[in-house]
């Protein structure tokens, strides 16, 4: 019988339940494949602990473990689980490759571009230059949108059907959502509600949570 991989996620998200800790994309993943899994909740402080620095050496999540082998980093996990399981990749030999560019893409291009506009905003905010550079951080962001935006024009995904490269794009998309930017697309504002509206993102988006919520419970 093969092993039900567990992952690791936060015990208490600093994103307050909305679905950016990294292992929402893991469990996506997971449920859009179909494959049952197991969760271990970590505190900040187990994080940093020897047990997990064992597993991952940067004391971050996701992990992804099995009986045979751990695994980190949300890329290479998710990778894992679309060469292991049938439905994030496509058959053919090239339309997997253009998947596996796509997820590099939104995790090398796409992402970083992103996240460097979401940082400033929550812990440079104080800053005597952050209104400067703050318009500058945005235009390399809309530039970069743009560019994804005339690739997606009106197709439904990335390449002929949903794959790996389109969860974690989406996901890096997503992060726009409280700045006026993702709206300035319409066809890519369409495209991140078309992953959301996935039975497999509302199903890891429940799960991650209901993790908050049984936070909020206890208290």
């Amino acid at each position: 019988m093969a092993t039900i991989p567990t992952i690791t996620a936060f015990e208490s998200s600093p994103d307050r339940g909305r679905g950016f800790a990294r292992d929402m994309l893991v469990r996506w993943a997971l449920e859009e494949v179909g494959q049952p899994y197991e969760v271990r909740l970590l505190s900040f402080k187990q994080l940093k602990e020897p047990a997990h620095l064992a597993i991952h050496p940067f004391g971050k999540i996701p992990t992804f473990e099995t009986a045979e082998f751990t695994i980190f980093e949300t890329g290479a996990i998710i990778f894992h689980i679309a060469e292991t399981y049938p439905g994030l990749f496509p058959k053919d030999a090239v339309g997997r490759m253009r998947a596996i560019t796509w997820m590099f893409s939104a995790l090398s291009t796409i992402e970083p571009a992103i996240l460097e506009l979401e940082v400033p905003r929550l812990i440079e905010r104080e800053k005597s230059w952050y209104n400067e550079r703050l318009p500058l951080v945005v235009q390399r962001v809309r530039s970069r949108i743009n560019e994804l935006s005339n690739r997606l024009g009106k197709s439904e995904w990335l390449e002929d059907s949903f794959s790996a490269g389109d969860l974690i794009m989406v996901s890096a998309l997503r992060r726009l959502g409280s700045t006026p930017i993702l709206a300035e697309f319409s066809n890519l504002a369409a495209y991140v509600e078309r992953g959301m509206a996935r039975l497999a993102f509302q199903c890891a988006f429940a799960a991650q949570l209901a993790i908050f919520s049984n936070q909020k419970d206890s208290k």
